[in-house]
């Protein structure tokens, strides 16, 4: 074992590492070597690291890695690091991962991924067996990363590229950070979330650039005090709250800010987007989209309590979500559509508290318009003039 001192000086949110003593494990130690599958290994290396009274660094060394699915948890006694700068390859076909993620960890206090290293998915098989378009119950084809009830922690550096489904999972979390995080995918890739936030609290995705081929940021129920913050996205399908509304046992979303982002070619900037014809009915409040450049975005601020993809739900009855307090500030650049502001609020709860400043946004050189049903927006400064729909969004 080779011990070091670090010293770990972050100044987000309220973690605070500062000079702790840290034992480090190479992967080698364990088995693990370049092109071969390093799941053996590095679950070893984490049964001892998580062991230790000590922190630990396990490093994953320059190189290219095979491996299948890994899955660890906690408590573990003292701090870990998992320091990837290998290239971390899963098997092509998603029965042969042999778990619905490629790294799993849970129930962790004070983790940190670290390193300039690569976890590739190989997803372009499974993309291709994709059938979400037209199955309700689709199978899910697996993700690179899934973080759940883990607290106090950062993952930094690395990539995550061309993952089968999801790229990054966040369930039950808090105080959890992205920071110079990297997501990447071609845009046709399917139902590839760069990272997903769900019932968890005070999570931070910071100076981080995504491209994929689904919402670059996915904030489902139960996400609280949610930071996004000089993220680059593009292509995608934007940074959406939602959808939200298709289970009844669904959790309030509240506290997103979304800011001094920039999005570039894709199909959303920012949106909210729940069900009709649904039985949740939790609320939505507190919502902050303000700094954000847009670049050729097809619909760069957009409420769409319609939501009804694939046509797979009736629109027979008005979303039951409840949405509130939202501030769209700020928002400039170009949009790909002549409605470069859509608030389809429902016509049951409709919206309240909306509040809109600064908008600046061209279409093919003219002024982008807006329109707005079932919502009454206080506007200041230079706004497009909100209208009523012509049609109903489908």
């Amino acid at each position: 074992m080779k011990f070091s001192m670090i010293i770990l000086l972050l100044s987000f949110s309220t973690i605070n590492f500062i000079l702790v003593q840290s034992v480090t494990l190479e992967i080698s130690k364990f088995g693990g070597k370049p092109n071969q599958d390093i799941a053996k290994a590095l679950t070893s290396a984490w049964a001892e690291a998580c062991a230790s009274t000590s922190a630990v660094k396990i490093v994953i060394p320059s190189g290219t890695y095979q491996m299948t699915h890994v899955d660890v948890k906690g408590p573990c006694k003292a701090p870990i690091e998992i320091q990837v700068d290998g290239t971390i390859k899963a098997p092509v076909k998603p029965e042969d991962v042999g778990g619905d993620q490629l790294l799993r960890i849970g129930y962790v206090n004070s983790l940190t991924i670290s390193g300039n290293g690569v976890f590739d998915g190989q997803g372009s098989y499974a993309w291709k067996h994709n059938d979400c378009s037209k199955q309700v119950k689709c199978k899910l084809l697996g993700m690179n990363l899934g973080f759940n009830f883990i607290n106090n922690s950062i993952v930094r550096g690395i990539t995550t590229k061309d993952s089968k489904h999801f790229h990054v999972n966040v369930l039950g979390c808090n105080n959890f950070t992205f920071d110079g995080f990297k997501v990447t995918a071609p845009g046709d890739s399917a139902n590839t979330d760069g990272i997903h936030i769900g019932r968890s609290t005070g999570v931070n995705v910071l100076n981080t650039q995504i491209a994929t081929g689904d919402d670059c940021v996915s904030l489902g129920d139960g996400s609280r005090q949610v930071l996004v913050q000089n993220v680059t996205c593009g292509p995608g399908h934007g940074i959406s709250i939602g959808s939200l509304g298709k289970y009844k046992e669904e959790e309030p979303v509240e506290g997103i800010t979304v800011k001094g982002c920039t999005l570039k070619g894709t199909t959303n900037g920012v949106r909210i987007k729940t069900w009709p014809n649904q039985p949740g009915t939790i609320t939505v409040t507190d919502m902050k989209f303000e700094d954000i450049t847009m670049d050729n975005v097809s619909n760069p601020v957009i409420i769409d309590q319609e939501y009804c993809p694939w046509n797979q739900c009736s629109k027979q009855n008005p979303s039951k979500i409840k949405i509130s307090k939202v501030i769209i500030k700020n928002i400039k650049g170009t949009s790909g559509t002549k409605e470069g502001l859509v608030l389809a609020c429902s016509s049951g709860v409709p919206c309240e508290g909306v509040e809109i400043s600064n908008v600046d946004l061209t279409f093919n050189g003219a002024p982008a318009t807006a329109t707005c049903s079932n919502v009454k927006p206080k506007i200041t400064g230079k706004v497009p003039e909100c209208t009523a729909p012509t049609t109903k969004k489908e």
